[in-house]
């Protein structure tokens, strides 16, 4: 039963929605079929392919697929905000154990997409939404593909949204890992301490600008290879900043914590951290401890009867989850 329409684009409309049966609330994005010269919008068939492959509590939940004639319907769990409302919202404050739990949460839910094979490509802090319960769930898979058995297939560099580019795409390289979702993360990670965007370029060639202004020019020294990537050419000479002077941009970060976000913005991405090691980061080991999700902070009640629906659905799903997992243990 749809509720209200929430958003509209070119090619779809979103709509909140309400199961009948459980009375839980839900997204369905309706995909103008006809509006596509093959009849088939292909963000929205990775999306559907690449959620029905990702089972985690960080990923968010593909429901339903169904078609009509002018329409692709894709039903999924409703997550009523994201990372983006709340860095906004100054009336919020984050403590370190808060950005610790949200980073963390999204380095696990990019994990089980790396380790499926399946590159994101467009981690930003509004494709990372918040349940009611406060977990955090990757979400908008549009642009995601798989990691090709071959690192000599050509990928397209037009990818991530511009503010969160990993400096090979910036640099036009059509070979690219799993490493260009790790740059988004750090970029994301450094975002929450300073509650503002970290890298903004306003073009293409001001992101390139801003970026090695902020973090210095990759030399062969430092990233071999760089020199023979297409846009190479455009840039610029920085220094790159002092340990002290990345201290003092981020007052609040730890030794630790500053180690994890050089690692993962590392300009060679041969030498960024995988998802792997970033989870062993010793960040999350130091106190304060991660806050649990259900103590995260979040934006302004609207709805508290809907609210605490929702709530309930999620426990409800929880304990389908545990006795389907206990029947095929036993």
């Amino acid at each position: 039963m749809i509720e209200k329409k929430v958003g509209e684009g070119t090619y779809a409309v979103v709509y909140v929605g309400r199961a009948k049966d459980t009375k839980r609330q839900i997204a369905i994005k309706m995909i103008k079929v006809g509006e596509f010269k093959d009849g088939l919008d292909m963000s929205a068939i990775r999306e559907i392919k690449f959620l029905q492959e990702l089972r985690h509590p960080n990923v968010i939940e593909l429901l339903d697929v169904f078609s009509s004639e002018t329409n692709l319907n894709i039903v999924l769990e409703f997550l009523p905000a994201d990372l983006e409302v709340l860095i906004k919202d100054k009336t919020i404050i984050f403590s370190p154990a808060d950005i610790k739990s949200w980073l963390l949460m999204t380095l696990r839910g990019l994990h089980h997409c790396h380790r499926n094979f399946i590159l994101h490509r467009d981690l930003k802090p509004n494709n990372l939404l918040l349940s009611p319960s406060g977990h955090l769930k990757l979400a908008d898979f549009g642009l995601a593909r798989a990691l090709p058995a071959s690192p000599r297939v050509n990928l397209t560099p037009r990818v991530v949204t511009r503010w969160y580019r990993a400096p090979e795409l910036l640099f036009e390289s059509r070979h690219y890992t799993t490493a260009v979702d790790i740059w988004s993360v750090g970029i994301i990670f450094a975002e929450l301490m300073l509650r503002t965007p970290y890298l903004p370029g306003a073009s293409d060639l001001e992101q390139i600008d801003v970026t090695f202004r902020a973090l210095g020019t990759p030399t062969e020294a430092t990233w071999p290879g760089v020199s023979s990537l297409p846009g190479y050419k455009q840039i610029q000479n920085y220094p790159t900043p002092s340990r002290q002077e990345l201290q003092n941009r981020f007052l609040a970060a730890s030794d630790n914590a500053l180690d994890l976000m050089n690692d993962m913005i590392h300009f060679d991405p041969a030498k960024r951290i995988d998802t792997t090691q970033a989870l062993l980061s010793k960040y999350f080991t130091e106190s304060p401890p991660p806050t649990r999700p259900e103590n995260l902070p979040k934006k302004a009640k609207q709805d508290p009867d809907w609210e605490e629906q929702a709530l309930k659905n999620e426990e409800r799903e929880k304990l389908i989850q545990k006795t389907r997992e206990a029947r095929m243990r036993a």
